[in-house]
């Protein structure tokens, strides 16, 4: 019987995260990178970022760092290979513009391949939120359902999925102008921390504020206890991505399957545009 995998192609571009310890269960994702620029140096989002290096230079810029999409290309040349269907999640298109960059970079694959199917998945999401995309669709056609089936099956779960977040360090939004349009007042001498999430068109909204990393991060369970509580979790993959701070990724994951049965979990270390954003003791989400 000829392998599944070889009639199916999963692209993502570099904010799906990595598997934090482990087999390495997202191999199958082909990344196309960000880059990240900051003080006149970039950082490509590749798996060979030394993002302890980003975050000392994030910590002592004045600046705040500006992430740039994958050219329509790479998304072109990703789309290459013999694979007969290919689906490609990117990052929320309200926050970033590489959904655009992918729509063009399909645009010229579907010239030069008119055979294949190709999709795009606006993941409405980041980070744990790509990854738990990713897994889903994987899952979807290594049943060997009909391509237009894993396109209706996958859009239905983006639909249907929670991304939430909690920053320990809101330097990048203040620096880059974001805190306004959050509406966030947390500043580090109040001690307020926002639980932040991505509302169901994709786009950075604040859920609750605590004072203090302790209720901040209990304000965020409580939040995924109630989604449980009116949508159920059986069937779905709690997935954390954790910037530089795994024994909170631990303690979270804990503290939610101990009031919500999820079958899955899975913790996660951080891409490039990750730490970005994330910061420093940074937890994201989803389910």
């Amino acid at each position: 019987m000829a392998n599944i995998t070889e009639t199916f192609k999963i692209i993502a571009d570099s904010c799906c995260d990595y598997v934090q310890e482990g087999e390495d269960i997202l191999s199958f994702v082909t990344r196309v990178p960000l880059s990240i620029d900051l003080d006149g140096k970039t950082f490509v989002d590749n798996p060979e970022l030394d993002s302890a290096a980003l975050l000392a230079a994030m910590a002592q810029s004045p600046t705040a760092p500006r992430s740039a999409c994958p050219s329509p290309m790479a998304f072109a040349e990703a789309c290459e290979g013999p694979e007969q269907d290919v689906y490609i999640v990117t990052l929320s298109a309200r926050v970033s513009g590489t959904y655009d960059s992918a729509c063009n970079g399909v645009e010229m694959a579907k010239a030069a391949h008119p055979e294949k199917n190709i999709h795009i998945f606006n993941s409405r999401s980041a980070a744990a939120g790509e990854v738990a995309i990713c897994l889903k669709i994987q899952e979807l056609a290594r049943q060997g359902l009909a391509f237009p089936e894993v396109v209706r099956q996958g859009e239905e779960y983006i639909s249907s999925m929670t991304t939430d977040f909690v920053l320990e360090d809101l330097d990048v939004f203040r620096k880059n102008g974001r805190l306004n349009h959050l509406q966030a007042i947390a500043t580090s001498a109040l001690r307020i921390k926002l639980v932040m999430g991505a509302s169901p068109e994709g786009a950075i909204v604040v859920r609750a504020k605590g004072l203090g990393m302790n209720r901040a991060l209990t304000a965020l369970i409580d939040h995924v206890k109630s989604i449980c509580a009116s949508q159920g979790c059986e069937g779905r993959r709690l997935v954390i991505t954790h910037c530089n701070c795994l024994e909170r990724a631990e303690e979270v994951r804990d503290r939610i399957l101990a009031c919500c049965p999820f079958p899955e979990t899975l913790i996660c270390r951080p891409s490039g545009i990750s730490t970005m954003y994330a910061n420093d003791g940074g937890i994201v989400l989803a389910f």
